[in-house]
């Protein structure tokens, strides 16, 4: 639990600059790197977080991104470690040095603590940390000159998801549960919240989320990643209070879900997190709404292939509505159900969210 806690005291840092560096290009810094050398000699490595890489989600996105940029710079075939739990953080990054690795990725909101430790110990190497910011200092600075933030805004996404979500609901109850309380899993869950709101808003109507309390920023967690029973008892307890739009939040615990949901045999409808699922686990195409993007695999790529070619960047790079780092998937199966003038909607909200028209409230916005 410590370290949890340790991390969510980084993730809700560096909000202030988050904010800037969305909408600006500001000179990148660089640092030093061994891959100037030659990219075929360099090596980058990547750490996943508890769900593993084939987790049809965000570990697995930045295990492709990885070796999407591995392929076009044609260095070295990178390393790539996985992690069966936060105890084993320390102990791969620590492997990974040892293995002569010139970038080093870590894959998720947890793994900041070890990564810091890990980059302050090796100031020659570089860093990329998925989903922190690494400002555990709160002073709009990464914590080591050698770290890149890779981060997402998903209350934007989240939010037309929330407003799409509360659009085709025929009980007027819609759900979220997540793996755990920690910003970048409740950042979906409160963006999801908050266009639920703005539907009921604008339409009269008195659509209900259960599984997350704004005010109170709790809800319903599993404690964990893992698509287990816990999940899928969590999902249950949610589908259980007449939902018909379940957000699970939380790489494989969407499997757990669609379980509790074909068991019920009422038609409720999943919305997917981090990649399409739709694409990723067709196993439960016909379930999926829509899936709330991260480009995990994009920043990934474009983070490695700048340092293969000696130009690490280690400025932040936030991800948004504007800049495509975040957004929503295709209806995919649910396409004829989904009424013209909802999507038109969406798609207004989507342009006024961009425009700054509407302002989705995270801790990366403030």
């Amino acid at each position: 639990m410590k370290t949890t806690k340790k991390a969510v005291v980084s993730g809700l840092a560096m909000i202030g600059a988050a904010v800037l560096l969305a909408g600006c290009g500001a000179a990148p810094e660089s640092t030093a790197s061994s891959a100037a050398a030659g990219a075929s000699d360099y090596l980058p490595c990547m750490v996943s977080d508890s769900g593993g890489f084939d987790d049809k989600s965000f570990n697995q996105l930045g295990k492709e991104g990885l070796d999407q940029a591995a392929a076009e710079l044609g260095s070295k075939k990178p390393i790539e470690v996985q992690s069966q739990a936060e105890t084993d953080f320390a102990s791969n990054l620590s492997s990974l040095v040892d293995q002569g690795c010139n970038t080093i990725i870590t894959v998720g909101f947890l793994l900041a603590p070890a990564a810091l430790e890990s980059a302050q110990a090796n100031p020659d190497l570089q860093y990329v940390s998925i989903d922190d910011t690494v400002d555990q200092n709160f002073d709009g600075k990464t914590d080591a000159p050698n770290i890149k933030p890779i981060i997402f805004d998903t209350a934007q996404a989240a939010y037309l998801a929330g407003y799409l979500a509360a659009g085709v609901s025929k009980t007027g109850v819609v759900g979220t549960f997540g793996g755990m309380n920690i910003p970048t899993v409740t950042i979906f869950m409160d963006g999801f919240a908050q266009g639920v709101e703005k539907y009921n808003a604008d339409n009269g109507t008195s659509v209900r989320v259960v599984g997350w309390d704004r005010a109170a920023k709790d809800g319903s967690f599993t404690g964990g990643f893992e698509a287990n029973d816990t999940a899928r008892q969590t999902a249950q307890a949610i589908i259980d209070q007449n939902v018909d739009v379940l957000l699970p939040v939380g790489g494989p615990i969407y499997q757990s879900a669609a379980v509790a949901i074909q068991d019920s045999g009422r038609q409720i409808a999943m919305v997917g997190v981090d990649a399409d699922v739709f694409q990723t686990d067709p196993s439960v195409g016909s379930l999926l709404l829509t899936s709330i993007l991260k480009g995990i695999d994009v920043g990934t790529k474009d983070a490695i292939v700048s340092a293969g070619k000696g130009e690490f960047d280690t400025t932040p790079f936030v991800g948004t509505l504007e800049n495509e780092g975040v957004g929503i998937a295709p209806y995919h199966d649910w396409s004829d159900r989904v009424p013209a003038d909802l999507t038109s909607k969406v798609d207004a909200l989507k342009a006024d969210i961009v425009s700054g028209k509407i302002k989705v409230e995270s801790y990366l916005a403030g």
